[in-house]
């Protein structure tokens, strides 16, 4: 379980192809500082498994399942991407409950700068719409982010200099693909209410 709040922005140090899987070597030296074979890893908000462990980073296997409903497919040695590790139950929660569980990919479809932020406005799948809600939790890439408003299935987001600075989001352009997944809580709430109009 993650929070959504990037600890670094890692390198994507290499991408070896395995027909239906890849194997992906990441450079990042603070996440590599205690992580252990084994452990997961939130890259672009995928939870992946440190296969390896690497002077400066580590290694992950990516199954086909996760190719297909991501955007690792593609990915290219020398692209950078947001990491964090896994939640530390000692440590402050920042963000929200970020699964690393993606739902889908979204597209950037306008950016806006201003003096003190960027306004983003994002594509998401039609279907994920009804777990979004203006002021409510989102995650992009791995970022937790507020919904700072919603318009059928288009998302916009107020992000300030901070996170422009410290996620890709910084530097994703127009037309680019972000990994989305939608608040664990909202799915979990649709999932009661079914189960109780069926009885």
């Amino acid at each position: 379980m993650f929070t959504g709040i990037i600890e670094e922005l890692g390198t994507v140090s290499g991408v070896q192809e395995l027909g239906d899987s890849i194997r992906l070597k990441v450079s990042g030296k603070l996440v590599r500082s205690d992580l252990a074979q084994g452990e997961s890893v939130s890259v672009n908000g995928v939870c992946l498994t440190a296969a390896e462990i690497t002077d400066d980073g580590f290694v992950a296997d990516v199954m086909l399942e996760t190719l297909n409903r991501t955007s690792l497919r593609g990915i290219a040695e020398g692209d950078r991407v947001n990491l964090e590790r896994a939640m530390s139950g000692a440590g402050r929660f920042g963000g929200h409950v970020v699964q690393g569980h993606v739902d889908g990919v979204a597209e950037i479809i306008s950016r806006e700068p201003s003096a003190n932020w960027e306004v983003v406005k994002v594509k998401i799948p039609t279907e994920l719409a009804k777990y979004v809600v203006h002021k409510g939790s989102i995650t992009f890439d791995g970022v937790s982010l507020t919904v700072n408003d919603i318009n059928k299935d288009v998302v916009s987001l107020s992000l300030i200099p901070e996170t422009l600075r410290l996620t890709t989001l910084g530097i994703k352009t127009k037309g680019e693909k972000l990994n989305v997944e939608a608040d664990i809580l909202a799915k979990h709430i649709e999932k009661l209410i079914e189960a109780r109009s069926q009885k």
